[in-house]
């Protein structure tokens, strides 16, 4: 009887193993690990050197608590200064090291990555609204205050702060007990200011509607200096090291004619240098008169030598250039086939260094490293290599040694610090135990070529072994300017995309993260293309390209393809399930745009665009809503109703749409956040039903 009973559970049990093999999802035992795992990926930001000594510092973001870290050489031991340990959404910002090196100030509050940056967050839905403050930290001592209930500050020699406030300036001394008070009256709304070497003047930048003004304070009794006023705008205004010259961009001002808003046009820049004595200013230097020519929004600063380095688009790369002042000729110092950001000059002006997508691996394009200039020499040097992610750089004092943001592919970043061939890795301890770091995939770059011939770069996430035949799911990024990378972003938005894409290849999907046109790391072109967004969506032939170049490959079942994306990726996931329900059968649309229409508004005047009529009706064709009669794909939208990138109407107006029209939908309403998920769990929320949604309709 024993052994008949004991042969019947051996029967039984091989039957259940049989079942569960065969008639469970095969995902269930392929999953290593959770979502709110993978999601608490440590993510640094503000990362800043001292002007005087060896010293760093930088915020992290852990799981929501965000806090202000320091480190000084020379065994760059990291401290954490600051106690916020609630996953509060109130964001870090603004950091910033006195010129003395003795106070760290920074921002409490706010979304900086959005519009009225300097509004509120109270994505805890609380009673009483949080506040925007900048706070100070004495590095002699520990102590952390408010200075006051406001933004935009910036330092000035030895301890000065100064701060923007209702388009005026403001201003503290750090080690006076005494309130802050505002600096002088002028009209006009300040938007800029810097304060001279020697902290006795400030330059800032009066904007005045039609036109903006350089201006020079120096004291309560001597009038204002407007530096070689004129009906243009000037921007960007920079001190020479002796405190003698002043360095502007000046841009066109005023309305121009009702051009044809379909036709590219050239915006015009150049850079002036006035006599700080005199305010007599004189041009260098004007850009070239082409569309690649056009302002950039670029890095600009002297030099130690009292010549001028810039950033200039005019070869096709965003690449750096000298500007020597007493000649007025440019020489390039970056040569080459890639984009050139994160720009930062030494403390004595004489070193630069800056993160490109360059190296010695074609796969480089797609990644980050570290690159260096010494000014003098023009000497390039790149700093580090291999198939990391490194972005952000700083000097640490005049030695050659440097800090910068570190990933790979499965560790998220960190804060390295490199003395020559040595690296040191901060902060590992931070990173939690059950953080899945082993379990991550490491994607591959992955090309195919638009109908129109242009070659569309992706990474491709997908999980060994598992069913001859898995989902697919396409991920379009926001922006549009953005480069998704091999490896961790630099960015804390994608980073939370980077851990969603890495959830879902966990799961059992095949999923191709997409860099289309518009992004940046390809070149002028591929980032301004001719017809883009409102003018034509050239760039959805690239979503549509990475559907279809997804569903051919061999492992991947081409009847479920779907596609999510936020932002500018939500507008292109829209447009996807629009037009092409056949391809892409399910959808999450996160904050997307989904009518421009509104893109032109009727203008008052007699005076109109020849092509306005035109241009409208492609604005319109441009837009999920135009073709919301072939949408038959299952969505989920979700937006947060504090967004201030992508108003909540974009989603509201569709939704009332899609009842008219009694289609199906389901979605998510986040009150209080914003854009950028400021509330970790918030973010984990939004993945988790991503994933969920996507897993329903393609795996379930």
């Amino acid at each position: 009887m024993i052994k008949t009973n004991m042969l019947f559970f051996a029967k039984l049990s091989v039957y259940l193993l049989l079942f569960t093999s065969y008639f469970l999802p095969h995902n269930i035992h392929a999953q290593s690990f959770t979502m709110e795992q993978v999601g608490k990926f440590s993510f640094p930001s503000e990362l800043i050197s001292s002007p005087a000594g060896e010293k760093i510092a930088w915020a992290m973001n852990e799981q929501g608590k965000r806090n202000v870290y320091f480190s000084e050489g020379p065994d760059f031991e990291p401290k954490k200064l600051t106690g916020f340990n609630e996953d509060d959404g109130q964001e870090i910002s603004s950091l910033q090291f006195t010129p003395d090196g003795n106070w760290l100030i920074f921002v409490r509050g706010g979304d900086h990555g959005g519009g009225n940056s300097s509004s509120t967050v109270n994505a805890q839905n609380l009673p009483k609204l949080p506040k925007v403050e900048i706070w100070k930290i004495n590095l002699a001592d520990g102590k952390v205050e408010t200075i006051a209930e406001a933004d935009d500050p910036f330092t000035g020699f030895p301890h000065k702060v100064g701060y923007l406030k209702g388009g005026q300036i403001w201003v503290a001394d750090l080690e006076s007990s005494s309130e802050p008070t505002q600096l002088f009256e002028a009209k006009g709304n300040v938007n800029y200011a810097q304060y001279s070497p020697d902290g006795t003047k400030l330059a800032f930048v009066s904007n005045r509607g039609s036109h903006s003004l350089t201006g020079i304070y120096q004291d309560n009794q001597t009038p204002i200096q407007w530096v070689s006023p004129s009906f243009h705008r000037d921007v960007l205004p920079q001190w020479s090291p002796d405190g003698k010259k002043l360095a502007f961009i000046r841009l066109q001002g005023g309305k121009g004619a009702a051009f044809d808003l379909l036709k590219p046009r050239h915006i015009p820049w150049e850079i002036w240098i006035a006599d700080v004595e005199t305010g007599n200013a004189e041009k260098l230097w004007k850009a070239p008169q082409t569309l690649r020519g056009s302002y950039p929004y670029p890095f600009f600063s002297f030099s130690a030598d009292g010549n001028l380095v810039f950033q200039s688009y005019e070869d096709g790369w965003q690449h750096l250039y000298t500007l020597e002042v007493a000649t007025g000729k440019t020489t390039l110092l970056t040569p080459g086939d890639y984009m050139v950001e994160q720009i930062k000059i030494n403390p004595d002006r004489t070193k630069l260094i800056f993160s490109v997508n360059a190296g010695s691996d074609p796969e480089d394009l797609d990644r980050r490293h570290i690159g260096s200039i010494d000014i003098p020499s023009s000497k390039l040097t790149w700093e580090t290599s291999g198939q990391g992610i490194e972005a952000y750089p700083v000097w640490i004092g005049n030695e050659g040694k440097m800090a910068y943001f570190s990933a790979s592919s499965k560790r998220p970043h960190l804060i390295a610090v490199k003395d020559g061939a040595k690296i040191k890795l901060l902060q590992e301890s931070i990173i939690p135990d059950d953080f899945p770091q082993a379990s991550l995939v490491v994607p591959k770059q992955v090309k195919f070529t638009a109908p129109d011939g242009t070659l569309v770069y992706g990474q491709l996430f997908e999980k060994e072994a598992g069913p001859a035949k898995k989902p697919g799911v396409v991920f379009a990024h926001g922006g549009p300017q953005r480069q998704m990378l091999l490896g961790w972003s630099y960015m804390d938005y994608y980073s939370n995309t980077y851990a969603l894409n890495q959830y879902l290849a966990e799961l059992g999907f095949v999923v191709l993260s997409v860099n289309y046109r518009l992004g940046i790391g390809y070149g002028y072109e591929f980032h301004r293309p001719a017809n883009g967004y409102y003018q034509g969506a050239v760039e959805y032939q690239d979503i549509k390209s990475a559907g279809e170049f997804l569903a051919s490959m061999p492992q991947v079942d081409g009847d479920k393809i779907g596609i999510y994306g936020g932002s500018y990726g939500g507008y292109l996931t829209a447009l996807a399930l629009a037009r092409d329900s056949g391809l892409f059968k399910v959808g999450v649309d996160i904050h997307g745009v989904h009518d421009l229409d509104g893109r032109y508004e009727l203008p008052e005047t007699y005076e109109v665009a020849s092509d306005l009529d035109s241009a409208k009706k492609i604005a319109w064709e441009s837009s999920p809503m135009a073709d919301l009669n072939t949408w038959s794909s299952p969505v989920l939208f979700i937006h947060a109703d504090d967004d201030r990138n992508v108003a909540v109407s974009q989603t509201a107006d569709l939704i009332r749409r899609f009842e008219e029209l009694g289609k199906s939908y389901q979605s998510i309403l986040i009150p209080g956040d914003t854009h950028h998920w400021m509330k970790w769990s918030n973010m984990i929320r939004v993945n988790q039903a991503t994933a969920d949604f996507l897993k329903k309709h393609l795996l379930d």
